[in-house]
């Protein structure tokens, strides 16, 4: 439908939505809002280049000879060996095997910290409960511990376990996060009304039915979110399965990666050819699923 003009808008609806329409058109301002100027995409491109310039740097490295110089601006200018550095890479690293046992623990860990979270935040928002909000200071107080010092307390109990150099050990830890927990009560707080959860019991849900049937469709695009982001968080995890692993670390691709650093001698081209498998398969997820994932994570955010 054609924009009405200002002076139509006026004699219809009073000067004061005249005299918006005639703002807004002079500041070039649609019905969405304030359209992208030259600033914003110079913002944005800048933005991409410095996230995609150490990717480059990493692919630039990887394509060297190794015989070639590694550093300085001739490493800028990509080479010729990019295949058979990373064919080197790849029978290294055992490929295959570090890339099922990341893919297996990342989604492992993903799908257990959505439930599970999700489960504590809608019962930490919407359930009252005797020491509800102390419980939930002491999760959020879990957060502000860096992970270095539970590495020995956690070690200890997965070698006594008979866990070492088991992916277990790399999951079990992860099943929960108190980032997830605080995350998922702070949405569904607001996200789901206490009359959705009143008419599921009127109906004859019970407790556990009315959060499947009722809370986890509500919290869908911030479990989603959270999904992604520990999904992201396992794939690059390298600390704590360095540790664990023992024997076994070419059980995960970041730590089958870092095997390539030579003990005397490193060669970057094949170690940058690690990184670059490493993280391919990322790139690969996110250029064949990122608009379907974003699309449905907007389409679980429009409300009403």
């Amino acid at each position: 439908m054609r924009q009405l003009a200002s002076p139509a808008l006026s004699q219809m609806f009073g000067k004061g939505v005249g005299k918006a329409a005639r703002r807004r058109s002079k500041l070039a301002v649609t019905s969405e809002g304030r359209r992208a100027g030259a600033g914003t995409y110079a913002i944005l491109i800048i933005t991409i280049l410095v996230f995609l310039i150490p990717l480059y740097v990493a692919f630039s490295i990887a394509s060297q000879d190794s015989t070639a110089t590694q550093y300085g601006l001739p490493a800028m200018i990509p080479g010729h060996s990019l295949l058979r550095n990373l064919g080197r890479a790849f029978a290294a690293m055992s490929f295959w095997k570090a890339l099922a046992g990341t893919f297996f623990v990342a989604t492992v860990v993903s799908i257990s910290t959505v439930f599970f979270s999700t489960l504590a935040g809608y019962s930490f928002a919407k359930l009252h409960f005797r020491g509800r909000n102390v419980l939930f200071l002491l999760v959020i107080g879990t957060m502000t511990i860096p992970q270095q010092l539970s590495v020995v307390p956690l070690y200890i109990m997965a070698n006594k376990a008979g866990l070492f150099g088991s992916l277990w050990a790399v999951i079990i830890p992860g099943l929960v996060s108190a980032f997830g927990v605080f995350w998922m009560t702070q949405y569904l707080q607001d996200a789901l009304p206490y009359e959705l959860i009143e008419a599921a019991r009127v109906d004859g849900c019970s407790m556990f039915r009315t959060f499947i049937s009722v809370a986890l469709p509500a919290a869908r695009p911030a479990a989603a979110m959270l999904f992604l982001f520990t999904f992201i968080g396992q794939w690059t995890n390298y600390f704590w399965p360095m540790l664990i692993l023992g024997p076994n670390k070419n059980s995960m691709l970041t730590v089958a990666a870092a095997t390539l650093k030579g003990a005397y001698f490193t060669d970057y081209t094949i170690v940058m050819s690690g990184v670059v498998l490493t993280t391919l398969p990322l790139i690969v997820l996110f250029f064949f699923a990122g608009k379907q994932l974003v699309s449905g994570i907007m389409a679980g955010a429009v409300k009403g």
